[in-house]
């Protein structure tokens, strides 16, 4: 009556969906924080050594 075919498009989908709802959640916990911090280290360290060359100079 029912064949395994006919649902595998829906699988693939349901796949698909998945995974691309791990791999969001994976970016917003891990990824992006990491690449804010990252740039706001840099932009403070830059500051710093911008302030300490006026200085001395």
């Amino acid at each position: 009556m029912f064949e395994f075919q006919q649902y595998l498009g829906f699988l693939a989908f349901l796949t698909i969906l998945t995974i691309g709802f791990w791999l969001m959640i994976f970016l917003i916990t891990a990824i992006i924080p990491y690449w804010v911090i990252g740039g706001t280290r840099e932009l403070l360290k830059e500051r710093k050594a911008k302030k300490e060359a006026e200085q001395s100079a």
